[in-house]
């Protein structure tokens, strides 16, 4: 396998499959199989996801709500999506726990980087819920830092698109996809791969990104063996 260890970064939209909103059981069960064939294969998995699905805090601001306020409801989605992935990977045989910024003993445990890499070495997939714990941050940087902290070989973000384009491909139909590309040239082209503060923070620790297609199934395994599924943005 090219990567050993892996931080996969999904979104909350993802988890709505069809629907306007919430979680679709269906699309969670997809990506659970999909998760179990890395961990057959004996990947060390740890996984953000995002809480867009519920509720997004930025949304919560344009409306008139208090941007911390809001950011805070985003986090507690985030921990939503991820009881409901956990519950999803569990019932398909794996051992998980889930990690999260802000306290709530009673279902998950707290973020502890040595704690986390322990599970991870025993073969446990961890999620990592409440994004990074502070307002102003998206999942997207917590999912590098986590990824920076834990030593992760790659960050996997999985989206509904097959990578990284020249422009929106569901906009333009003339946008060409990138096989890969430099952290300088997404930076200089102005390209919409992760948020900045995210991004910086994988540039400076030269820690690459993978951009695919999650929702199409055996991607997840076809870039762990080293194929060149989605877009690879390194240095």
């Amino acid at each position: 396998m090219k990567y050993k260890r892996i931080l996969l970064k999904l979104s909350g939209e993802a988890l709505m499959g069809d629907r306007q909103y919430g979680i679709d059981p269906i699309r969670l069960a997809e990506y659970a199989d999909d998760i179990k064939t890395i961990h057959e294969q004996g990947v060390e998995i740890a996984i953000v996801i995002g809480g867009g699905n519920i509720f997004r805090g930025v949304a919560g601001a344009s409306n008139g709500m208090d941007r911390v306020q809001g950011d805070y409801m985003g986090m507690l989605a985030t921990i939503i999506n991820g009881m409901a992935l956990q519950g999803a990977l569990e019932d398909k045989g794996m051992l998980t726990r889930l990690q999260t910024a802000l306290k709530i003993e009673a279902i998950a445990e707290p973020y502890i980087k040595r704690r986390a890499v322990r599970h991870l070495e025993k073969g446990r997939i961890v999620i990592f819920g409440a994004g990074t714990g502070n307002p102003y941050f998206t999942t997207d940087t917590a999912a590098v830092l986590r990824g920076v902290e834990i030593d992760a070989d790659v960050i996997l973000k999985g989206t509904r698109v097959d990578g990284i384009y020249t422009s929106d491909p569901e906009k333009d139909a003339s946008a060409t996809k990138f096989e890969r590309i430099s952290f300088e040239d997404v930076l200089a082209k102005g390209l919409n791969v992760m948020d900045t503060t995210a991004f910086t923070l994988s540039q400076e620790n030269e820690l690459p990104i993978v951009v695919f297609d999650m929702n199409k199934p055996g991607n997840l395994l076809k870039i762990c063996q080293g194929e060149n599924i989605g877009t690879l943005v390194n240095k």
